[in-house]
């Protein structure tokens, strides 16, 4: 696996040279932005997309708000870093970033002290705020805690830059809760209106049929497999997170073209700080064994509101309609 240097300043990721898609009818290739809280989301979270349209030849930038400060540190070597010692875990993590973007394909961008969006020289403009209730939410920039219109003047100002045809973030919960990722939704919610040209905006959900599944998968594939006993393998009838929506709330599901899912995976293995990754599921710091997933769904939603779009899914800018 690749041991990252702890840079301060990353290049900007190149977009490949594919064919370009043709745009949904706009006579260009598509210019999707996917905003999320901290390193690693973009992979856990939307990997299978970024992959999938990256590949359809579509122009995608990853724009990360925070460069994940307050992450536990799973390699015991890594251990230093972490915001409780050294606090130099940011700086780790936007090589672990670039590194795994690289891997997509997307171009990474961070919300940095500029307004327009930048690899940066430091830290990100606001801070990992950590988990609620924890320490971390007092410190000065930590993102959820700031004024959200500071949040959301920054990021209009981003996607400005970027001019997206779609804007892809969290779900309302912030798909497991946590504060920043709320903060992301909330914020991209509002910045996604201000824009000149308005975007299609889509929040990630996980269908409810698709978590009882894939705890099958997980009884069947790591229960009982020898060596894995540290990682805990969750029942069926199991607390869902937040993000869990009936079947039938989705408006669009993104299914893996072949080698999509190669391509996912290699890119999560990158953030060794925060994930272990093993064939077909991953655990975090909780060593809770989870399956990757197979495919992403979301939710249409209007700029401005975070209501779901009116009107029947058609196909459009982001595959695929249910």
């Amino acid at each position: 696996m690749t041991e990252h240097p702890e840079k301060t300043s990353h290049p900007v990721n190149p977009v490949p040279a594919t064919a370009p898609s043709d745009g949904g009818g706009l006579g260009r290739a598509r210019r999707l932005v996917f905003v999320h809280a901290h390193p690693d989301d973009e992979t856990l979270a939307t990997g299978v997309s970024i992959a999938h349209h990256v590949r359809a030849g579509d122009v995608v930038t990853v724009l990360t708000c925070t460069l994940g400060d307050e992450g536990e540190v799973i390699p015991a070597e890594l251990a230093r870093l972490a915001a409780d010692a050294e606090d130099r875990l940011g700086a780790y993590r936007r090589g672990e970033l670039w590194a795994a973007t690289f891997r997509l394909g997307a171009r990474s961008v961070l919300l940095a002290d500029e307004e327009t969006p930048t690899p940066g020289e430091g830290p990100g403009f606001f801070r990992d705020s950590g988990m609620a209730g924890t320490p971390a939410n007092e410190r000065p920039g930590a993102l959820a805690y700031v004024e959200i219109e500071e949040v959301v003047g920054r990021l209009a100002a981003a996607l400005e830059a970027l001019d997206p045809d779609v804007v892809v973030t969290y779900d309302p919960a912030g798909g497991y809760g946590h504060p920043d990722h709320v903060r992301v939704h909330d914020a991209t919610v509002a910045a996604a209106a201000r824009l000149p040209r308005t975007p299609a905006l889509y929040t990630r959900v996980t269908p409810r049929s698709w978590i009882e599944r894939d705890r099958r998968w997980v009884l069947a594939n790591v229960g009982h497999r020898a060596g894995e006993a540290r990682f805990h393998v969750p029942a069926l009838d199991d607390e869902l997170i937040p993000s869990v929506v009936d079947d039938e709330a989705v408006t669009h599901v993104v299914r893996p073209a072949p080698g999509d899912l190669d391509v996912r995976d290699a890119a999560l293995a990158e953030h060794r700080t925060q994930v272990v990754v093993r064939d077909g599921w991953y655990a975090l710091s909780n060593d809770v064994a989870t399956r990757l997933p197979q495919a992403e769904a979301f939710v249409r939603v209007e700029p401005g509101t975070g209501t779901p779009y009116p009107g029947k899914a058609e196909p459009g800018p982001f595959e695929d309609p249910r």
